[in-house]
């Protein structure tokens, strides 16, 4: 999907193999100019995902590791976009964002998980930057 809707069917990042997902989608958006994922749930829960935060919290072993020990800090990524989305059977949504990086697999729930912990999630992520010294600018 290069632009407008795919409509398909962080803690939990340690699930993200379990292809049974408690929450579905109903419809997903990419708003490129805002450089946001927009998605929307059967539940009725619709959360806003800005590119930068699902880029630098990305659940491919690239960023996280193989380990919680091993999760690398992803900065200078503040101006990051999404390229393309792309289905993964029917769990999952592949982004390839424009820094190049598309080895992360975003499953409904951890895009649920995402959304419903994005200011915590986002606040622990600032702290560790400014903790390395490290900046959100390239």
């Amino acid at each position: 999907m290069k632009h407008g809707k795919l409509k398909t069917k962080h803690k939990n990042l340690k699930h993200m193999s379990d292809f049974s997902q408690t929450h579905k989608p109903t419809e997903i958006r990419v708003k490129k100019e805002e450089k946001v994922l927009e998605i929307d749930f059967e539940d009725g829960a619709s959360f806003h995902l800005p590119a930068e935060l699902l880029r630098v919290e990305s659940p491919s072993a690239e960023v996280q590791g193989h380990g919680p020990s091993q999760k690398k800090l992803v900065s200078g990524r503040r101006h990051v976009g999404i390229m393309d989305v792309e289905p993964v059977g029917n769990y999952a949504i592949a982004i390839k964002f424009d820094d190049l990086h598309d080895s992360g697999i975003y499953t409904w729930d951890g895009l649920y998980d995402f959304g419903v912990n994005q200011e915590v999630i986002w606040q622990s992520y600032l702290k560790a930057l400014t903790k390395k010294g490290l900046s959100r600018d390239p």
